[in-house]
């Protein structure tokens, strides 16, 4: 990837203030996550001085994967760390710590990832945490090119980007388990309808009470071991001539 030089007199602040304006309006914009995602790593590159590749590690209730990447050699060297159970972005990850290290700095601490990253040609990281519920958090991965680190003003303007980051994705873990729940509740409501209804229908045709309709039908529903509303539903149908409504009375005897 070959990041944009910074355009004269513009402050890195600004860089990270015209990352923020535009991550809002990507969330306004985007239901999909790998997309919203890819969105960061491109800000991320463009607004933190001296990052050359950008990768966001998912830590799915301790297990990581790389959802998204800049390039592939920052694909493969989060792939190390995630095989060898070390380096910066599960250190930051896991702690909720910001990490900032030169590989000439971190030998002795993960000596097999820092030969991973100088054979794919990195010698700085910057990784920022992302905590996003019980279930999920992460890191946001910088790899530079240069041998001296980064520097503690690329660190605090990650990590004030990520911070909006990370609010971002808590609405958007949200707003996916509201939908699960509205779907929920959709099916409930629908299951609900097909039960009332063949409970009448049997209420009318067996002249019985609305508890003995109920009884009927989960009766049917434990004996063959499918849910209760697949028993409505295909009485429903048989009464209706939409299938065998022999089998379906037989079956509520």
């Amino acid at each position: 990837m070959n990041r944009e030089e910074p355009v004269a007199g513009v402050l890195p602040h600004d860089e990270v203030n015209s990352a923020l304006h535009a991550l809002n309006d990507i969330f306004d914009g985007e239901d999909d996550l790998e997309l919203l995602l890819r969105q960061v790593c491109s800000q991320v590159a463009r607004a933190v001085p001296g990052v050359d590749e950008v990768s966001i590690t998912l830590l799915r209730d301790g297990h990581p994967h790389t959802a998204v990447s800049t390039d592939q050699r920052a694909i493969e060297l989060d792939h190390d760390q995630y095989r060898l159970g070390n380096g910066p972005c599960l250190e930051a990850g896991n702690s909720g710590e910001l990490v900032r290290v030169a590989v000439g700095e971190s030998a002795e601490r993960w000596p097999e990832f820092v030969f991973a990253a100088r054979r794919a040609g990195f010698a700085s990281f910057l990784a920022a945490p992302l905590s996003v519920s019980e279930h999920l958090a992460g890191a946001v991965n910088c790899y530079g090119i240069q041998d001296d680190g980064y520097a503690e003003l690329d660190a605090r303007l990650l990590e004030i980007y990520t911070t909006a980051v990370e609010a971002i994705l808590r609405i958007y873990a949200r707003y996916l388990d509201a939908r699960t729940t509205i779907g929920q509740l959709r099916t409930a409501l629908t299951s609900r309808a097909v039960i009332d209804q063949a409970k009448g229908v049997l209420m009318a045709v067996r002249r019985v009470d609305e508890d003995e309709a109920f009884s009927l039908l989960v009766v049917q529903s434990q004996r063959e071991n499918v849910k209760l509303r697949q028993v409505a539903e295909r009485f429903i149908d048989g009464v209706t001539g939409r299938g065998d409504p022999g089998r379906a009375e037989r079956g509520s005897r």
